[in-house]
């Protein structure tokens, strides 16, 4: 019996370019010697993706789609996906091309080499402004050095994984996900499949520079603690400038005088950074914990086709 592949493919907003992604990455999937399901999750779409999916969906019995009842976020669609996927190994990609499909069959291979996790590292980002090529090299670099768990450089969620990674991604149900570093604390073994990054074939980017900051707020938050712990350097660091300054001070008090309200100051100021930046790594992280025991399911769905819901 042929082993099952599942596709995994979250949209949001991507009517102009959701028929030719469907006829890449069914090629691609059919190329393999794999029987194969595409799970479509649509994130909440306001434009006419949800048609097109329906009609993608009547045509072609392998393609199931689930939509959700509004905007739930690309972490958790991927999710979703994963919840319904029955494939020995699940595939994650986005469906506006920039990951293309033909990479697919090269992360099967890693896979059929013994890899637990085939994930996609990028040689370059083609058709990108400079301001988000800078940015995602600095955060690639910034969480890599704050997470206690190994984040690769320069990888999305463009990944393959195997059946017993994937059971223990349904085990973890925390709201605030964060799929790369699941991967890395999970600990099995993965190999970089390396590849150019395309321009987006139609569309825009519907990863804002908010949800560009959220994700990266989860990384750290998510598998780091090293925000704790930096509000109690900085707070050394600040309580040792400020006695720099409170000597000068008093070198000029017992030289050319100085005023008494500057003593106050100097001190009301130190005393209210340290509290304020200490309070506010406290509440981040304190609203994840908040977010968990509310208890809420993590995604609502409103329509699901070719499935059993």
């Amino acid at each position: 019996m042929k082993k099952l592949l599942s596709l995994i493919v979250p949209v949001f907003n991507e009517e102009e370019v959701i028929d030719i992604s469907f006829a890449r990455m069914d090629e691609a999937m059919r190329a393999l010697s794999y029987e194969y399901e595409i799970i479509y999750i649509n994130d909440g779409s306001r434009d006419g993706t949800m048609a097109h999916l329906r009609k993608i969906a009547a045509e072609n019995e392998h393609v199931k789609v689930l939509s959700f009842s509004r905007n739930f976020g690309h972490q958790l669609a991927v999710t979703a996906g994963m919840d319904r996927a029955k494939g020995d190994a699940l595939i994650v990609i986005d469906v506006d091309l920039q990951d293309p499909p033909e990479v697919i069959a090269k992360l099967v291979e890693a896979w059929e080499q013994g890899a637990d996790i085939a994930y996609g590292k990028r040689l370059k980002r083609e058709g990108e402004t400079i301001f988000k090529k800078f940015t995602a090299f600095c955060y690639y670099r910034l969480l890599s050095a704050m997470s206690a768990y190994p984040i690769p450089l320069d990888t999305g969620d463009f990944r393959l994984l195997d059946r017993k990674v994937a059971d223990v991604f349904l085990r973890m149900r925390e709201h605030n996900r964060f799929l790369r570093g699941m991967s890395g604390w999970m600990g099995f073994t993965a190999v970089p499949v390396e590849y150019v990054r395309h321009e987006r074939y139609a569309g825009s980017t519907k990863y804002t520079l908010k949800k560009m900051l959220r994700l990266a707020m989860d990384g750290i938050l998510g598998f780091s603690d090293k925000p704790l712990t930096l509000a109690g350097w900085l707070g050394a660091a600040v309580c040792a400038v400020a006695m720099l300054g409170f000597a000068a001070l008093l070198v000029c008090a017992l030289t050319v005088g100085c005023a008494p309200w500057l003593w106050a100051a100097a001190g009301l100021v130190l005393l209210n950074g340290i509290t304020l930046v200490a309070l506010g790594v406290q509440g981040a992280y304190m609203n994840r914990m908040y977010d968990e025991l509310k208890g809420r399911p993590l995604y609502i769905l409103a329509e699901a086709i070719n499935t059993k819901e």
